[in-house]
This record gives C-alpha cells, structure tokens and sequence, in this order.
C-alpha cells in the first residue's frame, strides 16, 4: 500500500470511528506531515480525496473541519470498506441488507426482462464455480460475488450495474462471518439456480422472489456470525 492510500485509510478511519467529530478540525497540515514524515503535497491530497467523499471541509481562516455525518458519500468504496472492514456491528449489517434489498430484487427483474443469452451462460458459469467451490468459503465467495453483479449487469442499465461495490461489501461480510453457518455455503445453491432459472424463462417474479430469499437467509447468517462474536 502506498504512503497516500496508508494516510488516507488512517485519517478516513479515525474519522468514521468518531475520534474526530462533526465539525472538528483536522490536524494542521505541516503538523501532520511532520508526524508521519511526508510531504505537504501528500497531506493535502489526502485531505482533498476525503473533501471529495463530502467527509471533509476547506474553509478560509477555520482550516480543514469534519463535515456531518449527513453529508458523506456511504456509497463511496473507501467508505464502504471503511465502514464494513475490521468489524461491524448489526445495525450496520441491517443497513447493508436493506439497501440491497432495495436494488437486487429489482435489478433481478429487469434482468429476467433483458438478459442476453450470452450473459445467461456467463451467470452459469460463475454458478458453476459455486458448486465446485461450495465447501471452500474463501474460494466460492469470488464466483459468488461475479454472479450478484453479473445480475446489476444484465439491467442494461449503466447506474444500476456500476452498484455493485454495494455487493461487494455485503459478500465480504457474509464471508467473514461464515463460520455461523455449520453447513458452509450450500444450502444456498438451490436459491441461487433457481435465480438462473427464472432469469433464463423471462420470469420476474420468480427472481425477485428468490433474491429476497437469498438475501433474508445471507442476513441471518450475518446476524448469528456477529451474536456468536459478542456471546448473545
């Protein structure tokens, strides 16, 4: 990782944290740069990349101040990744899941609607890999990310597709935690073949319906990997 991104991960995390608050200011830019032996250019481009996730603030005379919480970019893939990296709490996992509830299903429907028989094969093959790998979390969570984003895709339409940072990050999640599940990822093939079959009959309702499944179990899965970290 580059001395840049380094800074920007520890500033953008700490200020995710809470350690600086809304409105507070940031450390002054020849201090900072002094304390972790780089440039001025550096810092300030820092500043400037985490200005640009509507994190932080320039202003003449009162320097560089935290913004509201109300104005950052979660969608960003830093904040994201950020938010959801080390450890995440289950308020923080519901959000995710709401929102991808929000965009999946949907996203499903329309692909039922538009899908190319080229993207179709595509969609098998990364459920393929799922089956191969179905035992090895670590390795069936690459395929398994392809396939959910595949889906975004296959709208047609550019905004939905480039969301698929947002399932990422939830598959991330799920395979952090996927010692909750004692049965590894395979009961959630069945699901996921039943995605690609109603996709493939042009068939909305059905994808719609098994997304939400997929994801109402995924969730679980989540839920019961974060109670077993805190002993609930």
């Amino acid at each position: 990782m580059s001395l840049h991104a380094s800074l920007l991960n520890q500033l953008g995390q700490r200020i995710l944290r809470g350690e600086l608050q809304p409105g507070a200011p940031l450390p002054n830019v020849e201090d900072w740069s002094a304390a972790h032996n780089v440039s001025r250019t550096v810092m300030r481009e820092v500043i400037r990349v985490l200005a640009g996730k509507g994190m932080v603030e320039s202003r003449p005379r009162t320097g560089t101040r935290v913004r509201p919480r109300s104005e950052w970019n979660f969608l960003d893939p830093d904040i994201l990744a950020w938010r959801y990296g080390s450890t995440v709490d289950i308020a923080d996992a519901r959000a995710l899941f709401e929102l991808r509830r929000a965009i999946e299903p949907a996203a499903g429907e329309l692909a039922a609607q538009r899908a190319s028989a080229a993207q179709i094969a595509e969609l098998k093959e990364h459920f393929a890999l799922m089956e191969q790998y179905a035992d090895d979390g670590e390795r069936f969570a690459e395929p398994d990310l392809a396939f959910h984003q595949l889906i975004l895709r296959m709208t047609g339409n550019e905004l939905i597709g480039s969301l698929g940072t947002l399932t990422k990050a939830a598959v991330i999640i799920s395979f952090h935690l996927s010692n909750a599940n004692p049965y590894g990822q395979r009961p959630s093939l069945p699901l996921h073949r039943r995605v690609i079959d109603c996709i493939e009959a042009r068939d909305s309702k059905g994808v719609r319906e098994a997304l939400l499944e997929l994801l109402d179990n995924a969730e679980a899965d989540v839920e019961r990997g974060l109670g077993a970290r805190s002993g609930v």
